[in-house]
């Protein structure tokens, strides 16, 4: 993850109680902030938002003991079945420790 990405994430979440719009909230287990409206001020537009996550995959760096070693396998994941991926864990059909999960568009240099 980029320095840039990292001070965007750090920066939501320590805009505590600075306005309604951006508050840091708890629910089922995690922190979150509600977001309304985009960084120019206009609202969200649900097929916008769609179609901008069905082009990503991710690509999920998962560690593993194998012989006694430690390996890092790489899983290109599509946006579409991160979910299913990661619920894979959770139902033991597949094993490891989820190290690091980054964002990329197919085709670029990562």
């Amino acid at each position: 993850m980029t320095d840039g990405i990292k001070k965007k994430v750090i920066d939501i979440f320590s805009k505590r109680g600075k306005s309604n719009d951006e508050q840091v909230k708890f629910y089922a287990g995690f922190n979150y902030v509600r977001l309304d409206k985009d960084a120019n001020g206009n609202k969200f537009n649900a097929p916008h938002l769609l179609n901008y996550a069905e082009k990503y995959h991710y690509l999920v760096h998962v560690m593993r003991s194998v012989g006694g070693e430690t390996v890092l396998y790489n899983y290109d994941v599509p946006s579409s079945d991160l979910f299913k991926f990661l619920r894979s864990f959770e139902d033991k059909n597949l094993d490891g420790t989820i190290i690091e999960i980054n964002r990329y568009l197919p085709g670029e240099l990562i």
